[in-house]
């Protein structure tokens, strides 16, 4: 007998997240190490929140929502918040229900300050080094340090002089228009992308085409291509 093809919304889940994700991810095994570590981080976590007020996101969500946003080089939190509304390995990973709202974006701009530009950001990842399955694939021996260009997500239509000079006419079509670049030369020391400043114009070599981006750094371990530090410039 041929299934029909329609759907209907169900008005209860039954959905148990734990076994809709197989037992050989590697997500599985990640997800143990990184709740060890979170759960070794809680007066760190503790200190960084006043006792009164509205509870906030618990930061442990927080911190396992960006590893996938890194895991899956996802390019902003609204993607990745839109990811999490409907994907339900994100939401088992991330720690949330399946039937609970995703968050909103600007809940990672309010909380950045206080995860990352700090020390939680530098002890998470050395709390993950130190943990017993991690710190026997490290080898003392052999490291290797590589960067990367990390392309920055605003266009070259946004460089403009420093001094202002760049600034389109009143009458121009607005902010988006056509601009002819030929012949000019931009450097960094006298232009700025308007939406994103910190970012610098590179290429990787001779010829190629240059592009806003950031460098990323990374200090491998050669054995088992484990990262050990990292930082961005």
């Amino acid at each position: 007998m041929r299934g029909s093809d329609h759907g209907t919304g169900e008005l209860f889940s039954y959905v148990d997240l734990e076994a809709r994700v197989r037992r050989d991810r590697p997500l599985r095994a990640i997800r143990e190490v990184v709740n060890e570590v979170l759960s070794g981080l809680a007066g760190e976590f503790a200190a960084l929140y006043s006792p009164l007020g509205r509870p906030s996101i618990p930061p442990e969500k927080l911190l396992r929502a960006l590893l996938l946003q890194a895991f899956y080089s996802i390019r902003s939190e609204r993607l990745l918040m839109e990811r999490q509304e409907y994907d339900l390995l994100f939401r088992w990973f991330a720690g949330i229900g399946v039937d609970d709202p995703a968050w909103d974006h600007s809940v990672f701009s309010k909380n950045r300050d206080r995860l990352l530009a700090g020390d939680i950001a530098a002890k998470f990842l050395a709390a993950v080094l130190a943990q017993p399955r991690v710190k026997r694939l490290l080898s003392s021996d052999h490291f290797s340090v590589d960067g990367t260009l990390i392309e920055a997500w605003a266009s070259l239509k946004s460089v403009k002089p420093k001094d202002g000079s760049g600034e389109p006419p009143a009458e121009g079509g607005g902010r988006n228009v056509e601009v002819d670049f030929h012949g000019q030369k931009r450097r960094n020391e006298t232009h700025a992308s308007t939406t994103d400043p910190e970012a610098r114009l590179y290429r990787k070599g001779r010829g190629k085409e240059t592009k806003l981006c950031f460098i990323g750094h990374g200090l491998m371990e050669n054995r088992h291509g484990l990262l050990v530090d990292a930082c961005l410039t």
